[in-house]
């Protein structure tokens, strides 16, 4: 199989299998983010080195129902060419009935409704989005490329060709003191859409990225491990629509997840107890020995 760098996919996609058709991020722009560092330049996968792949995935595992596209956000690739990448997977795998990948919001503004529903209709669904925040100064300061009415523009797309999706927040994004504001901005736009899952991630600074010279200049200052959490809580108080909530990820010092809104209270409960048994050096020397995600 071909696979460059370090493999990334979400803790809920573990039981797929894994096919390389891009490497890189189209973007790569994200002040806080070092996971494409080792891949500074994007590429498409050619449709042979593709097909060898298939080939030996259908040796080692051929009643595969679910394949997870590696890359930054390989949706970002022409309708046309996930076309041909889900047919020739199907052409291979008999059982294939459902594709995801890791997407940016701009990998679906460049999409018709009419073509996300033709992609809909080969098994794309449930797709992992990074939309980090709702904030629009956050989104403007860590150069994510959209805006929160972005998010809601191309996420109501993606529902009206009936493609679920799945969201990334990141806790500590909006930096010291805007937690909480950050939190309820993000609750505001999140409430107008339908993610199956919202997967939260603790902002960890590492000193290859952009965001650590931002730091070391006195520009930006990061939250505490506290600020984090609580954060984090205010956003499960605030989401109202029915998604699972799943703080799953290395970043985060707990696993946490359940259902929301009936197991808000569960959900809250266990940061409060959290905050009330560890002090804020013993929660920041997880993060501070954290090597990577």
């Amino acid at each position: 199989m071909h696979f460059t760098g370090t493999i990334w996919r979400p803790p809920y996609e573990a039981w797929s299998a894994l096919l390389q058709v891009t490497e890189g991020c189209t973007h790569n722009k994200c002040k806080f983010c070092t996971l494409y560092n080792g891949v500074p330049n994007f590429r498409v996968s050619p449709v042979t080195e593709i097909e060898d792949d298939l080939r030996e995935l259908y040796t080692a595992a051929p009643d595969v129902t679910r394949l997870f596209l590696v890359g930054a956000n390989p949706f970002a690739l022409s309708a046309e060419r996930l076309k041909q990448i889900a047919n020739l997977s199907k052409q291979y795998l008999q059982r294939l009935d459902s594709i995801g990948c890791f997407a940016r919001i701009t990998d679906v503004s460049s999409k018709s409704i009419g073509e996300l529903k033709d992609l809909r209709a080969l098994g794309f669904n449930r797709i992992t989005i990074g939309v980090e925040t709702g904030d629009d100064a956050a989104l403007k300061f860590m150069r994510k490329g959209y805006s929160a009415k972005d998010i809601i523009a191309e996420c109501r797309k993606l529902d009206a060709a009936n493609i679920e999706y799945n969201f990334f927040y990141l806790t500590g994004i909006s930096g010291s003191g805007n937690g909480l504001a950050g939190a309820e901005k993000t609750a505001e736009v999140f409430n107008k859409l339908n993610p199956k899952i919202v997967g939260a991630s603790m902002l960890t600074v590492f000193p290859d990225s952009d965001l650590y010279r931002e730091i070391q200049a006195e520009k930006w200052c990061e939250e505490s491990e506290t600020e984090k959490l609580l954060e984090m809580k205010k956003l499960i108080e605030k989401l109202e629509i029915r998604t699972h909530f799943a703080a799953l990820g290395a970043s985060n010092m707990f696993n946490l997840h359940g259902e929301l809104p009936c197991e808000r209270e569960e959900l809250t409960k266990q940061i409060d107890d959290i905050l009330n048994v560890l002090s804020e050096t013993e929660l920041r020397s997880y993060r501070l020995n954290l090597e990577h995600l």
